[in-house]
């Protein structure tokens, strides 16, 4: 049989049924869905993002110079990498809670709902490196 006959009529052959397929375990990062912790983490994240950018937008340079340039940069820098494992966290489950089935509907407009906040949330944040780029070197060095 030549390989187009071939695919052809593998095509038009019904898929195997393969039963139901398992699921992954994401209890290591919420519970559920539905649950208080997730829906918690999303609302906690776009206040913590809008907080930190309220105490550090525009002040980083400041920060940076002082007696105790140190302990503010590195509490900002700690500030924001708590922030990005929040955000990370969140996007984690979201996206593979709809890799495990993207045929749900209720999975898909969960992702894209999730997406949507940490998208808005992260916006917040995106000063962070910039700014951290514009404080002088040496300043940082020292």
């Amino acid at each position: 049989m030549s390989p187009a006959r071939n695919a052809a009529t593998k095509s038009s052959e019904k898929p195997a049924d393969l039963g139901v397929l398992p699921e992954w375990n994401l209890a290591d990062l919420y519970p559920g869905l539905d649950s208080p912790e997730f829906a918690a983490d999303l609302k906690r994240a776009e206040g913590e993002c809008r907080a930190f950018a309220d105490k550090w937008r525009g002040k980083l340079g400041a920060a940076a110079k002082g007696a105790s340039a140190s302990k503010k940069l590195a509490d900002a820098v700690k500030g924001y990498e708590a922030l990005q494992d929040l955000l990370g966290r969140i996007m984690a489950y979201a996206g593979l809670v709809y890799a495990g089935n993207t045929a749900d509907p209720k999975r898909a407009k969960l992702y894209g709902d999730v997406q949507e906040k940490m998208t808005d949330a992260s916006a917040h944040l995106l000063f962070f490196a910039v700014e951290l780029n514009l404080v002088d070197d040496a300043l940082i060095e020292a």
